[in-house]
């Protein structure tokens, strides 16, 4: 019976082939390839929940409008109507304040996906600098570069994509302006309920919408704000220890 020997790799002193580095070049490209594709289908994933959660939430205040008409029409605005209304519309809220944080959410593991992408670009270019002219998106960590990635131009003169304006057309925006309409709805019926007279109560509801609108605006931007200080951060401490990795004081 004869036995076979294992390999035990090429003797000492065997010349490397020629091609290994560039065998290894292509592997590492493979690599940060496959990373690169599962963020973008993550981020898409992640999109897609945003959209179908808007979504769901417009139609269930869709469907709240529809039966409160209804129950309107067969109780003629009495006490069945108000008692609906009372009823259905803090769920409908709960719904469109849930939908809001989420979209915040979102908001936030998308500024992640980006910046892991830039990384990868940065990757890309560490391999071959000359890849550089063929990039419209970011290739750094700096919120400048991940707002390139986002299509938008901060420095850019005109630009609305990253002003004050582009806040009011966002989605978490319109989510959190229909949460603040609702919660002013409630409250003026609450109010009427409370024999409250009708001018009364509808500056009770205006006032209500602007302190809700307000808080969910605030709410959003200091969750914003924190997400790019953590990005900050975070290049700061890779740049720390990259320095400290190099013997760099």
């Amino acid at each position: 019976m004869s036995f076979e020997r294992m390999p035990e790799g090429p003797p000492a002193g065997a010349a490397v082939p020629a091609d290994a580095s560039a065998a290894a070049r292509a592997l590492r490209v493979q690599m940060l390839a496959t990373e690169h594709w599962s963020l973008l289908a993550t981020r898409s994933l992640s999109w897609n929940e945003a959209f179908a959660r808007a979504g769901m939430f417009l139609t269930l205040l869709s469907g709240a409008i529809v039966a409160l008409a209804l129950v309107a029409q067969a109780t003629s605005f009495r006490e069945g109507f108000v008692l609906f209304a009372l009823m259905i519309l803090p769920v409908v809220l709960f719904i469109g304040l849930a939908t809001y944080v989420r979209l915040l959410e979102i908001n936030n593991e998308d500024y992640v996906w980006v910046r892991g992408m830039n990384r990868l670009r940065g990757a890309y270019l560490e391999i071959d600098p000359g890849l550089a002219p063929y990039f419209v998106t970011g290739t750094t960590e700096d919120p400048d570069a991940i707002f390139m990635t986002f299509g938008s131009l901060p420095n850019t003169p005109g630009n609305m994509d990253t002003g004050v304006f582009h806040a009011f057309v966002t989605t978490p925006t319109t989510i959190a302006f229909v949460d603040a309409m609702l919660a002013a709805v409630l409250a003026t019926i609450v109010a009427v309920q409370l024999q409250v007279a009708m001018l009364p109560a509808a500056g009770i509801g205006v006032a209500v919408f602007l302190v809700t609108f307000v808080a969910l605006g605030v709410f959003g931007y200091r969750n914003q704000v924190m997400a790019q200080i953590y990005t900050g951060a975070a290049v700061s401490g890779d740049n720390a220890s990259s320095r400290a990795d190099s013997g760099e004081s």
